[in-house]
């Protein structure tokens, strides 16, 4: 549904959001916006939708729906597994090198 509203804008270039549109953006103190010019059409978008909606395309182009933790889990042993074939490795090198 597309409201339109007039709005002023001051020798500035400030201009206020009535409160129903604040509300209805879920504007509230100082949140930031960002603002798209579409030719001649300005677009605000709070910065938190620009968020939400990001996670919302990741999320459906995302291949592997694994949750964070599990994901940190999978890296940990990832790294857990190379520093035992480190260790492996350099244990193998010593037993090789006469000791002196």
């Amino acid at each position: 549904m597309a409201e339109t509203i007039d709005l002023r804008v001051g020798a500035n270039g400030r201009m206020v959001l009535p409160k129903a549109l604040r509300k209805a953006m879920g504007l509230a103190g100082d949140t930031k916006v960002i603002a798209t010019l579409d030719g001649e059409e300005l677009r605000l978008t709070p910065i938190h939708h620009g968020a939400r909606r990001a996670q919302e395309l990741y999320r459906q182009h995302v291949k592997n729906d694994q949750s964070t933790d599990d994901f940190l889990a999978d890296r940990r042993a990832e790294a857990d597994a190379e520093l035992r074939e480190d260790d492996l490795a350099d244990a193998v090198s010593c037993k090789g090198t006469p000791n002196r």
